[in-house]
């Protein structure tokens, strides 16, 4: 049953993108569509968040894959259209932020955060195999006295 629901999701989810482009939006010229469907895809939905304007059916995703298209007929380049948004929304509209000045901080804070966790888990773990389990102490003579004192009683 399980399986069942995951692929159903999973099928939904992967038929998203299919969904959002309207025919009415799309280019005459399949090359000029090709470059928009691309660009479609490397522009996050401000209104979404985690959603590229591919696979969102937000308005605002609908207006932007609109003006991807006027840019590309227009004759702009991609980095051109790239650019048209991060002017307007900053590097937040960018499915891949650039890789300098303050963005580099996020880019390195995952890997380094697995790092940290991985160091933490082997110092922790060794530290375990090293203290083992505790040696037994034995009992006084005094305190062997008292135990078999309190087992001959019964």
């Amino acid at each position: 049953m399980m399986r069942l629901i995951s692929a159903c999701v999973l099928s939904l989810w992967m038929a998203l993108p299919a969904f959002a482009l309207d025919p009415s939006e799309m280019l005459a010229d399949p090359e000029l569509e090709a470059i928009a469907r691309k660009l479609d895809f490397e522009i996050r939905c401000v209104k979404c968040q985690s959603e590229a304007i591919a696979s969102s059916n937000a308005e605002w995703a609908v207006d932007a894959r609109r003006a991807v298209r006027e840019l590309v007929a227009e004759g702009k380049s991609p980095e051109e259209v790239r650019a048209f948004f991060l002017e307007r929304y900053g590097e937040f509209a960018l499915m891949r932020p650039s890789r300098a000045g303050s963005n580099i901080l996020l880019w390195l804070a995952g890997p380094g955060l697995l790092l940290v966790g991985l160091g933490i888990a082997v110092v922790y773990v060794r530290g375990r195999a090293r203290a083992g389990t505790a040696p037994e102490a034995a009992l006084s003579e005094a305190e062997q006295a008292r135990l078999d004192e309190i087992l001959n009683q019964k």
